[in-house]
């Protein structure tokens, strides 16, 4: 019996430590996050994709609006948007995934209702 809790501490502590990078990683990506108020323009950008994030990410941190919708457009490949990703109060969401570093876009943000407001994080 005793050799099932030790087996079973050893593979507790190897997936716990499996874990952290990716937590380390992903502090890493939302810490270097810019905010954007709607309501200053739905238009943000143009930005240049770092090694920070593999995605574009964003998240509504404050404002009236429950949630937001997103896009991101490729802008040195396109004028049009990639997907609409609906983004609500809170959570981290992605928004176009794996970006090559050095690529250049805008956000588009759009909120629910006309005199909505939201502040939001990017994180790229």
């Amino acid at each position: 019996m005793r050799l099932d809790v030790l087996l079973l501490s050893a593979a507790l502590a190897a997936t716990t430590a499996v874990a952290v990078p990716v937590t380390a990683s992903a502090a890493t990506c939302y810490g270097g996050a810019v905010t954007k108020h709607y309501g200053d323009g739905a238009y943000f950008g143009p930005y240049t994709a770092s090694g920070r994030c593999t995605d574009i990410n964003l998240r509504l941190t404050a404002g009236t609006s429950d949630w937001v919708d997103a896009c991101v457009v490729f802008i040195d490949h396109s004028s049009q948007c990639n997907r609409w990703t609906r983004v609500p109060k809170g959570p981290w969401r992605t928004i176009a995934t794996d970006v090559l570093d050095g690529t250049h876009f805008e956000v588009i943000v759009g909120v629910p209702l006309e005199g909505d407001d939201a502040t939001v994080q990017i994180a790229f």
